[in-house]
């Protein structure tokens, strides 16, 4: 029994080190303008054109994959908040999407909103089923403001971003809420310390902000 047991918990730690493993940003090669981005086992599938500043969609959630699929528990969907909830079946590989980046950074992962910082005041922001997640890869980023619980979808955006000795920058190729940010760079100081990424600077409507995003 102790035996079979072993073999077991083997198996799932090595079935969750894939997930783990599994990440980065790829393009569809049916619509170019579909991005998916997988990070610490979450999966987040957007469509845009940055020539027409047009935003489509963007869903996802955690995941699974299954020989050449992923199986996604939907977190949120702004097409349709009564997905949230349901599981979504994704074909994956090479046949289906094509490489972008190998999700390695050293902001790479799926950071929540934990916190902020007014003066010397610390606001903590206990996980709950309203969040906000920014998920970076390689190259890209993308933040969803969202409710697992109720459906709702509050807002998204995202492009790529570098970061280089302490500085932050972020190319905003879509906003859900606000087409006229398309093109806009955005500049702020980050870092990295107790595995918490501070984050600060000036917001899109140039309002002082100093952010603290922990991972789950």
């Amino acid at each position: 029994m102790k035996t079979i047991y072993l073999a077991a918990a083997f198996l799932f730690s090595v079935a969750a080190q894939a997930q783990q493993n599994l990440k980065g940003a790829y393009t569809s090669k049916v619509d170019k303008e579909v991005i998916l981005c997988l990070m610490d086992g979450y999966f987040v599938e957007t469509k845009y054109n940055v020539g027409t500043k047009t935003f489509n969609y963007t869903w996802g959630g955690p995941f699974v994959k299954e020989g050449n699929k992923l199986l996604i528990t939907i977190h949120f969907d702004s097409r349709d908040k009564a997905a949230v909830g349901k599981t979504k079946e994704v074909a994956f590989g090479e046949k289906h999407q094509e490489l972008v980046d190998k999700g390695e950074n050293a902001l790479a992962g799926n950071w929540r909103m934990s916190g902020r910082k007014n003066g010397d005041q610390f606001t903590e922001n206990p996980l709950r089923a309203r969040r906000t997640y920014k998920l970076l890869t390689g190259t890209r980023f993308q933040w969803m403001a969202i409710n697992i619980e109720t459906g709702e979808f509050s807002g998204t955006g995202g492009g790529t971003y570098q970061f280089i000795n302490g500085k932050y920058t972020e190319n905003i190729e879509f906003f859900s809420r606000d087409s006229s940010r398309v093109g806009a760079s955005l500049n702020f100081s980050g870092k990295i310390e107790n595995g918490q990424w501070h984050h600060s600077g000036l917001s899109s409507k140039g309002d002082p902000i100093y952010e603290i995003w922990s991972k789950n």
